[in-house]
């Protein structure tokens, strides 16, 4: 403890010490507010408490109501989606490229030595058969016909003198031949009868040339028949290759230049490569097709196969197919992209989904679902594969075991699309979606004339 200070005052000293108990006081707790503060938490727990129990029952009602959900959803049949097969009436619609074709196409050659005197028709003109195109100066070939026709006449004359010889020598013989014996030797008689036969032998010979003189410029005259070039069939000129004054080579071979190109474009080819699995069927002629060509000749045509191949490709798998098709508007030139549709004869009995084949070891199979709802296996076989939709052929080849039907798939059956494996033969199903009333027919447009 300090000394008591001498100089402080009583008042001053009450004062202190008044305030010292006022702070000692302000420091304890009030006994209400305690109890405030446990009856609080009471609450608090029995509220947590009363929620936890809340929380359990829901869980526990929540838990059975699923429970029940489940076994009710696990003793029920299984859903399933299915589809009707539907018969098939109008096969399939096979579209192809093809390249069009002209009927002919050929180059034309020279067949003289020459230079090309005039032209007369260019690219794009239609020519008939035997039509002058151009013709070609010849003036060696007119030489060679001139001097031919001079040997000729030279071999004519020779023609004439042998035979005067001849005549003379047959005459000289007979009177030697019938004269007394005695009168002339055998010798003499001998020499005159070989005059004469020498003579013959040259007026022989002497028409020997002549004829090979006539050959010889009956040659030279076929010859200047080529001096005009003309038209071998009806068509148009694709191309031309010459102009006045150009040197000409007879001849086709890779030395030579062609003069002009030539094509008929009605009636028009067109080349199809068609797939092996349908080779068979497009191998005959008279198939009716379809010819569809876009662009600034944008149109429909029709046409019929007229030849094939008869052989499938090793390297492509397709086989060479001709359409010949009517092109007197020639709206259509030889070397076109265009397609060609052939609507194929059916070859199934019904058309099914792709989605409802099921391939196992034993076969390819469908499942089908009876009127009473219980499915049914059946082996079938594919006569046909169109993408999407396959046709089936008739009668399946299973057995009855198991819930398996040997009856085949009809019109009208229920097939059961993307089936579950969980789902066995004889089992009951209930079915979700039935999509034979969305799906769609199959467009089969008619085939059209050509324009």
């Amino acid at each position: 403890m300090q000394p008591h200070d001498p100089e402080t005052t009583p008042d001053e000293t009450s004062r202190s010490e008044g305030y010292t108990e006022d702070h000692a006081v302000s420091a304890e707790f009030d006994a209400a507010t305690g109890k405030t503060v446990k009856v609080g938490v009471i609450v608090a727990a029995v509220v947590l408490l009363a929620c936890f129990v809340v929380i359990k029952v829901v869980r526990a009602i929540d838990g059975h109501s699923l429970t029940q959900s489940a076994d009710a959803a696990y003793g029920a049949p299984p859903p399933v989606d299915v589809v009707e097969a539907k018969a098939v009436t109008t096969g399939q619609d096979l579209m192809l490229p093809g390249q069009t074709a002209a009927w002919y196409e050929t180059t034309i050659y020279a067949r003289v030595n020459g230079y090309v005197g005039t032209w007369l028709v260019d690219i794009g003109d239609h020519v008939k058969k035997g039509q002058v195109l151009a013709t070609i100066e010849t003036p060696e070939l007119d030489a060679e016909l001139k001097a031919a026709r001079a040997q000729l006449q030279s071999s004519q004359a020779q023609v004439s003198a042998r035979r005067a010889e001849a005549d003379f020598s047959k005459t000289t013989n007979e009177r030697w031949r019938d004269s007394p014996k005695g009168v002339v030797s055998e010798q003499e008689r001998e020499s005159k009868k070989a005059d004469y036969e020498s003579a013959r032998a040259r007026l022989y010979s002497a028409d020997a040339q002549v004829a090979l003189d006539e050959a010889k410029v009956d040659q030279y005259k076929a010859m200047m028949a080529f001096k005009q070039v003309t038209a071998p069939f009806d068509g148009t000129i694709t191309e031309r290759k010459i102009d006045i004054g150009n040197l000409v080579t007879a001849g086709s071979t890779s030395a030579t230049t062609g003069l002009y190109r030539i094509a008929q474009c009605d009636p028009l080819r067109i080349f199809v490569d068609v797939p092996q699995n349908s080779a068979g069927e497009l191998s005959q002629v008279g198939v009716p097709a379809q010819i569809t060509s876009d662009g600034a000749v944008a149109g429909v045509f029709a046409g019929k196969t007229a030849r094939s191949a008869e052989s499938v490709n090793a390297q492509t798998r397709t086989m060479r197919v001709e359409v010949d098709m009517p092109n007197a508007d020639h709206r259509l030139m030889p070397g076109m992209y265009v397609n060609v549709g052939f609507q194929l004869e059916p070859r199934g009995i019904v058309e099914v989904p792709a989605a409802a084949l099921i391939f196992r070891p034993n076969g390819t199979q469908v499942a089908r679902v009876g009127a009473d709802g219980k499915v049914s296996f059946v082996t079938v076989s594919i006569a046909r594969d169109n993408g999407s939709l396959l046709e089936l052929a008739a009668g399946g080849q299973s057995g009855n075991a198991g819930g398996q039907s040997n009856n085949g798939v009809a019109p009208g059956d229920k097939l059961v699309l993307n089936i579950s494996s969980q789902i066995a033969a004889g089992q009951s199903v209930r079915v979700a979606q039935d999509s034979s009333a969305a799906a769609p027919a199959k467009p089969s447009p008619p085939l059209v004339q050509a324009h």
